[in-house]
């Protein structure tokens, strides 16, 4: 699995990135969020999400995490499919998107080009409790002070990949560390495999 790719920009537009590295170059499409990110860089680090079918692969590119787990919370919904998502990465910031679900804004939503009364609808449903307002925010800030942030890094990636959705992981570590601010790696993982 690809996680990201660093490279040289060779070509960049609203749609797509060039990224070359190694002497590979890389299409990558991307939404107008990332294209604004990439602007006036020569290098850039691109996280990637790899779509592949029966007759079609394709790169989709996010200047950061929290875009593409927007991106791969998106396509989870029933009738929303990759270039939807895109579209609406492009339409509006992680934020607004978040934001809208949360308050369950079905004509922000809609607003977006392909996106129906039904599908804003189902995505509101499906996401709500998936979501979290700002949870893309850097980890810093939610858990207090670069020090931390490694130890909390570190165990929000172990608890996730045991298959804990994201924003619980992060509401059971800000439990976690404010009854115990100075908790170990092991501890915070042992503390919220017993809460979640």
């Amino acid at each position: 699995m690809i996680d990201y790719i660093k490279g040289t920009i060779a070509e960049l537009s609203p749609a797509e990135l060039v990224l070359e590295n190694n002497g590979i170059g890389y299409g990558i499409l991307i939404s107008l969020q990332t294209f604004q990110a990439l602007q006036e860089k020569k290098e850039a680090k691109v996280y990637i999400f790899h779509y592949l079918r029966e007759d079609m692969e394709e790169y989709y590119g996010f200047a950061t995490k929290d875009e593409r787990e927007l991106f791969e919370l998106l396509i989870s919904v029933s009738g929303i499919g990759v270039a939807s998502a895109r579209m609406m990465l492009s339409s509006l910031s992680a934020e607004e998107i978040r934001q809208a679900i949360l308050s369950e804004d079905v004509a922000r939503i809609k607003s977006i080009k392909g996106i129906g009364v039904k599908s804003a609808q189902r995505m509101i449903i499906e996401l709500k409790d998936k979501v979290v307002k700002g949870e893309g925010a850097d980890t810093t800030e939610l858990f207090g002070g670069a020090a931390r942030n490694e130890i909390v890094e570190e165990a929000s990636r172990a608890l996730v990949m045991l298959g804990f959705s994201k924003p619980a992981v992060n509401k059971a570590i800000q439990a976690i560390l404010k009854a115990n601010p100075n908790a170990k790696v092991e501890q915070i993982i042992k503390s919220a495999l017993q809460m979640m």
